[in-house]
């Protein structure tokens, strides 16, 4: 086994147990870390792989926005959580159920793959048309940039409506005594 090889096993064992962590965590702020851990594992593979600017990627946008706007949510509406309120759905049986037939769909079609196909890998002038293409899509307005953009909204709603949630009861009254 060649040191790569172990690096390759030993992050994806340490990914695939952030991920588990991530769900049997049973307080939000440790389940975002082992958040940030899993995704941090996926960038170390993807430079394992040679995909340096999937590896770029994941930093900037999972581990630098996501997890850490997921984080100051999270704080922003620890007062809610505390209130007493369930937080575990009566209804989790049905989430097993359907990521046990994700995984079985998964496994299904990882199963078609042919297993002796290996493709040449790409040269270095390849990877930068490939790179200078993915770059000139994102942008463009027929492509991905509309997708970018409704994130963006997205992700800013959340933001929003977590401040939303934590803001005190008592302001709140306050302030819509004064329209």
């Amino acid at each position: 086994m060649t040191a790569t090889q172990f690096v390759f096993l030993l992050t994806g064992a340490v990914t695939l147990g952030a991920a588990l962590l991530v769900v049997l965590s049973p307080r939000l702020v440790h389940a975002a870390l082992w958040l940030i851990l899993s995704l941090a594992g996926t960038a170390v593979l993807f430079v394992l792989l040679e995909a340096s600017f999937l590896a770029v990627v994941q930093v900037a946008i999972y581990i630098d926005a996501i997890a850490i706007l997921i984080i100051i949510v999270i704080m922003l509406t620890r007062r809610v959580m505390i209130r007493g309120e369930a937080q575990i759905t009566r209804y989790w049986w049905l989430g097993a159920i359907s990521a046990l037939i994700f995984l079985g769909g998964l496994l299904v079609l990882l199963n078609m793959m042919p297993i002796t196909a290996i493709d040449t890998p790409p040269t270095i002038a390849d990877t930068n048309q490939l790179l200078e293409d993915l770059g000139r899509s994102l942008v463009d307005v027929d492509r991905f940039i509309l997708p970018f953009e409704v994130a963006s909204i997205l992700l800013l709603a959340a933001l929003i409506g977590s401040i939303m949630i934590a803001w005190p009861l008592s302001t709140r009254a306050e302030g819509e005594g004064d329209q």
